[in-house]
């Protein structure tokens, strides 16, 4: 059953059952995928009923971001906790390296992939690097492709949301790939393009904080938070 905040359901999981999930996901037949949406596509998703639709008919649905922690509190609906994209992505790939699996990313600059995949294979012994590709692509037909033939296990697709949402759900069957993850920036962070919150930060809910600091342009969006938890209030009020 999952928890319902402002019409984005979310699976009541901790962070090691998720990791759980999605292994079963992985070794199930077909296609599935993640959405891991914070308040700001939650906000999106308030707005636009394709990208709200496109979210909740992930297999896996996940709360990244404390916003979304407070908003289903306040809703009297509590998660479990966090589990952030980034960190569930981490593990995802410990216990597929175990295995031998095989991942491909897609997403970012121009060269962002390549180097995040030299990196996660030197952290991930016995993870596949199967291939990569930036997603400043016109077409969605070659890239389908060359994950199809590199014969991933596992693709994280980091289009930004809900980009990568409307495309897991679009093109995820044809990829060949059993589990398909949408992880926004993660690729960045993962190459060392940008650095993620201290432990501090992130363990007290204000890395989106830390974010802030770090890059002031990002001031628009983070205002995405605080109308987000205006509009928690309003359905508590409703409710």
């Amino acid at each position: 059953m999952r928890i319902d905040v402002l019409g984005v359901g979310f699976d009541n999981l901790t962070l090691d059952e998720a990791v759980e999930r999605g292994m079963e996901l992985l070794h199930s037949p077909g296609t599935h995928y993640v959405a891991t949406p914070n308040p700001e596509i939650v906000e999106i998703c308030r707005e636009n009923l394709a990208a709200r639709h496109a979210v909740n008919c992930a297999d896996l649905v996940l709360a990244d971001g404390i916003g979304i922690i407070k908003g289903a509190q306040m809703l009297g609906t509590p998660l479990k906790g966090r589990a952030p994209g980034i960190e569930f992505a981490g593990r995802l790939m410990a216990r597929m390296a175990e295995e031998g699996l095989s991942l491909y990313l897609l997403g970012a600059k121009p060269g962002v992939a390549e180097a995040a995949g030299e990196k996660l294979a030197q952290k991930y012994p016995g993870l596949r690097i199967a291939g990569t590709h930036d997603g400043y692509f016109q077409e969605d037909e070659p890239v389908v492709e060359d994950i199809r033939r590199s014969g991933a296990d596992c693709v994280f697709v980091c289009l930004g949301a809900p980009k990568q949402e409307f495309w897991m759900a679009k093109h995820g069957e044809s990829t060949g790939a059993h589990l398909l993850c949408g992880l926004g920036g993660s690729l960045d962070v993962f190459a060392g393009v940008v650095e993620r919150a201290p432990a501090f930060w992130s363990d007290h809910g204000l890395e989106w904080f830390y974010r802030l600091c770090k890059n002031p342009s990002r001031a628009g969006r983070m205002m995405k938070l605080p109308l987000f938890l205006v509009h928690v209030q309003r359905e508590k009020r409703r409710k």
